[in-house]
């Protein structure tokens, strides 16, 4: 029997992003009636969306619900939803700042900074890591919903002995084990938490103040809870402790904060543009691109407008967050529950806001 999260992460890294082409939908009206048909249809439990353009918020609302039990609402502002993998970005601009300083060259073997580590056929560099570059294994079976009390160092006690599984450089392989690896080797090099190096270097002077790690949320009002979906409806996720991945997968925000993050990148207030354009730049193999930068998405959409971002899908989160530099618009898009196979839906509802905006 296939895999479904092996399947699951074939279809959602796809070289490019597949958007509809409706020409029904019009405006943010009809955005506003699409959102309300997922809630409605009982597609998803809850949903927060902001969308910025030109560095002004052109959309912020929530839909559905935090807690079904307690119908307690979203709030686009204040919900704090599980983020999954746009936690990358976050960890791949903390990395960016410790090349800035001078602590990690991202071209240094890996064993460099992590030297207890075991030795591979082949050795690897820390940007094949950052680009799902360096042959290391993806999840296998229940490691995806792990809830075991893992430090960083701990965890690699789960795939360390495992060979690579291609020679490093010559294919690509998603899998957030990479970025396991890499933020023990930031906590190596730097000598503080990876958590306090990144709330120090990007949370704390982005003002992304409702941005957190899981282990710092355990009593916050504003944490929605985590569901999952099957053909019954929806039910309470099943408890998982996602600190040792946090840099791949194991933060918590609001889609403001998101949609803000995005905007510092926009209005070029993340470091310099010779470290940045690295990362927002797709990697290629043998002359092929892959669609996927360092630690960011870097792709474009049908209708050939480039994006940079990510999309995330964890126990009990699902998240969209696109950059679309020419035309100056964030999207930040969280949703309280695993996988809802809604992308399709989310597609759309992205391109008519695009749409819409440049007919306007």
């Amino acid at each position: 029997m296939r895999n479904p999260i092996t399947q699951y992460l074939k279809n959602l890294f796809a070289k490019k992003r597949i958007i509809g082409n409706d020409t029904h939908l019009d405006g943010l009206v009809k955005v506003d009636a699409l959102l309300n048909d997922l809630i409605n249809e009982k597609k998803i439990p809850g949903l927060a969306i902001s969308v910025s353009k030109e560095g002004k918020t052109i959309l912020q609302k929530g839909y559905g619900y935090a807690d079904l039990e307690n119908k307690t609402p979203i709030d686009a502002k204040k919900t704090i939803f599980r983020i999954a993998s746009v936690s990358k970005p976050i960890a791949a601009t903390a990395l960016a700042h410790m090349i800035h300083d001078g602590l990690i060259d991202l071209d240094a073997s890996f064993y460099d900074y992590v030297p207890y580590y075991p030795k591979k056929k082949w050795d690897f560099t820390i940007r094949q890591l950052a680009s799902h570059t360096a042959g290391i294994r993806g999840y296998k079976g229940a490691e995806y919903g792990l809830n075991k009390d893992y430090s960083i160092k701990d965890s690699i006690a789960i795939f360390k002995d495992d060979d690579l599984l291609f020679e490093p450089g010559t294919n690509y392989l998603y899998t957030s084990y990479d970025w396991v690896l890499i933020s023990l080797a930031m906590e190596e090099a730097s000598g503080i938490p990876f958590e306090q190096y990144v709330r120090e270097k990007v949370l704390n002077p982005m003002g992304m103040t409702a941005t957190f790690a899981e282990d710092e949320l355990e009593m916050e009002p504003n944490r929605s809870r985590n569901y999952s979906k099957n053909r019954l409806g929806f039910r309470e996720a099943i408890p998982v402790n996602n600190r040792y991945k946090i840099a791949g997968g194991g933060y918590l925000s609001t889609s403001e904060d998101i949609m803000n993050f995005g905007k510092a990148y926009l209005e070029n207030e993340v470091l310099d543009n010779e470290i940045i354009s690295q990362f927002l730049t797709s990697e290629n193999i043998n002359g092929n691109k892959t669609y996927y930068g360092l630690g960011w998405q870097v792709s474009q959409d049908k209708k050939g407008r480039p994006y940079y971002g990510h999309v995330g899908n964890g126990v009990g989160g699902y998240s969209n967050f696109f950059v679309y530099p020419d035309q100056q618009l964030v999207f930040s898009i969280l949703i309280n529950c695993t996988n809802p196979q809604v992308q399709d839906e989310l597609d759309t509802i992205i391109t008519v806001i695009i749409d819409s905006d440049l007919r306007h």
